[in-house]
């Protein structure tokens, strides 16, 4: 399915809208260049969950936990050179996963958010969800 925001906030609203129906235990994989929206997604998918803290994007930190009815753990992997390194910080528990064509071989199971710029409007974004049959009818 496919989605085109034309703001910070419509693209926080797809992933509010994920939020509201995701079960827990799903793994969501980002694809996006630098400043596509992937933590705007995020701060959509935390408040969908009823996550109030504040999201920030995990580049140096690696993961930042935001706890809830269903915990989300935001977890950024441009700095991992390969899926071997998952294994040494549990990665299995993870929900929302950023660069993951870092490591595709441990995620083929996840739910492929991929965000991609409108070259012709800044804001502009188009967001494509992809597998996981629960999500088909979602309409926003």
């Amino acid at each position: 399915m496919e989605f085109i925001t034309n703001s910070p906030e419509e693209t926080e609203k797809i992933g509010a809208a994920i939020g509201k129906i995701i079960p827990a235990g799903t793994v969501l994989a980002y694809r996006g260049d630098l400043g596509a929206g992937k933590t705007a997604f995020t701060r959509g998918l935390a408040r969908g969950l009823g996550i109030e803290d504040a999201v920030t994007s995990p580049t140096y930190t690696i993961v930042n936990e935001y706890p809830g009815k269903i915990p989300l753990f935001h977890f950024d992997m441009y700095r991992l050179s390969s899926s071997e390194d998952l294994f040494d910080i549990g990665w299995e528990d993870y929900l929302a996963v950023e660069w993951s064509e870092r490591v595709d071989d441990v995620l083929e199971d996840a739910l492929k958010v991929v965000i991609h710029r409108d070259p012709e409007c800044d804001d502009g974004r188009r967001i494509t969800i992809e597998g996981g049959e629960a999500y088909a009818d979602l309409s926003l």
